[in-house]
């Protein structure tokens, strides 16, 4: 019996890690292997809730997205994407914060964002006057313009959505641009490629509508076009390869079905998405919201404006800019201030007035930080955070176990910074009042200073501090 507890218990533990719901409730658990199959090719309406674990917001909203979906059930599907687990999904649909909820309506591959309140009874509100504006449009004659993706095994796709390329066009369609490309080299009597034909046909149209165009899919008939299959070597057919601007290509080795395109696509695409946006901290809600919404928020303070001028802000930013690129896939948010602007933050992070530029990266939900120690450069933030993404480096608690107070404080205008008139009278009245004479203020003579020869002092034997 004792074991059998233990079991139960450590099943109850792995579930509450590993996600908010389970199969009892009446929320549908998504992933990427269902989520076409439940969401996209049904007829229903579905409010789609994409959350983190972690999520202090998210673990709010779960008792009530639990009550809405029994509220609803039959009515409106009601499901949820561990999108910190499966951020793929989250990608695809530009899900940007936790939680962030969807109404997958007439038109699955364009959802609209929910923007109303948390309680259950405002979710189900939503749904019905969605659901409402469903029906009408199918009064109306309006369909979701999906019938395609209802096409298990291959569905009929616009072939338009296949791009023709061919020795003449082929450097100017794909190499010069700027999107990511799935090219079949196909031979038109070949059996493989004549079964390949209609998925890629079908995972064309869905390709186009799921990455927003870019990720484009084409075909080359290489038995025409010799001079592009000699060129990528192509020896048999089909062969799919991938081409990303500036990239050598690559071989496509998934599956042949239009899913199996599609989830590869969608990886691409996710690979291709925007940075997280930079802020700078100008008020409680921009730090606030950052730091609770999203895994980790990674702070910088930045030299005061006099001390590097724009250009030498810029350089710093920039270096931010790049550092929040190359970890884009990661679910953090990214955020500077100037060096005395946000003392309260400063103290709690133990970065106290020097050592300019410095980072943080704070866990909002355990209050926990680690400190930059390396230089402020792409190398040194790099190994910072690469240490990070793998759970390792030195940690701290944040002063006070919470996040600190924040001042509002006036955007940068970009510009270099200038020094007061004010600041500057109150320096010249400063200087007269201690080098007038007779003077204002007396200062007793220090004492000469000898030089002191260090050669014969050993400073391994002098007693020093462990940081």
């Amino acid at each position: 019996m004792a074991s059998l507890i233990s079991v139960l218990a450590c099943s109850l533990t792995v579930l509450s890690v590993h996600g908010l719901y389970s199969a009892s409730d009446d929320v549908v658990e998504l992933n990427p292997s269902n989520f076409n199959r439940e969401v996209i090719q049904s007829d229903s309406l579905w409010l789609v809730e994409f959350y983190a674990p972690w999520c202090g917001h998210c673990k709010n909203l779960a008792p009530e997205w639990k009550k809405a979906a029994t509220a609803l059930k039959g009515i409106v599907k009601v499901g949820a994407v561990d999108a910190d687990q499966h951020n793929s999904l989250g990608g695809q649909f530009g899900v940007r914060g936790f939680p962030s909820i969807k109404i997958f309506g007439a038109n699955k591959h364009k959802p609209e964002d929910y923007q109303g309140g948390r309680s259950s009874q405002a979710i189900v509100d939503a749904a019905l006057n969605a659901l409402r504006s469903l029906v009408k449009d199918r009064l109306g004659g309006k369909t979701g313009g999906t019938d395609y993706g209802k096409q298990s095994g291959g569905g009929a796709g616009n072939k338009k959505d296949v791009v023709e390329l061919t020795d003449d066009n082929f450097d100017r369609t794909v190499l010069d641009s700027d999107d990511v490309w799935m090219v079949e080299f196909f031979a038109p009597w070949c059996g493989h490629c004549k079964n390949l034909e209609p998925e890629w046909t079908a995972a064309a149209t869905e390709v186009k509508e799921q990455t927003k165009g870019k990720v484009k899919l084409g075909a080359v008939d290489a038995t025409v076009h010799q001079g592009l299959a000699s060129r990528y070597g192509i020896r048999g057919f089909p062969t799919i390869k991938v081409f990303r601007k500036g990239e050598e290509p690559e071989d496509y080795q998934g599956g042949r079905t239009r899913s199996d395109i599609v989830a590869r696509a969608v990886d691409l695409y996710s690979d291709n998405i925007p940075p997280p946006e930079l802020q700078e901290i100008l008020n409680e809600d921009v730090l606030k919201k950052t730091c609770e919404d999203y895994q980790l928020c990674i702070i910088s303070v930045l030299p005061h404006i006099l001390d590097t001028g724009a250009s030498g802000r810029n350089s710093y930013l920039e270096v931010m800019r790049m550092m929040a690129d190359k970890y884009k896939k990661k679910t953090w948010g990214w955020l500077w201030t100037e060096a005395g602007a946000q003392m309260d933050l400063e103290s709690s992070l133990g970065i106290g007035g020097f050592g300019y530029p410095a980072m943080a990266a704070i866990n909002a939900r355990k209050m926990k930080f680690a400190l930059l120690k390396g230089s402020f450069s792409e190398t040194g933030i790099h190994e910072f955070l690469r240490e990070l993404s793998v759970g390792r480096g030195s940690t701290a608690t944040v002063g006070g176990g919470a996040l600190p107070k924040i001042n509002t404080v006036e955007p940068w205008d970009g510009k270099d910074g200038v020094v007061s008139i004010e600041n500057s009278v109150r320096v010249h009245r400063c200087h007269s009042l201690l080098f007038s004479n007779p003077p204002f203020l007396a200062f007793p003579q220090l004492p000469m200073e000898d030089d002191i020869d260090l050669s014969d002092v050993d400073l391994d034997d002098l007693e020093k501090d462990e940081l």
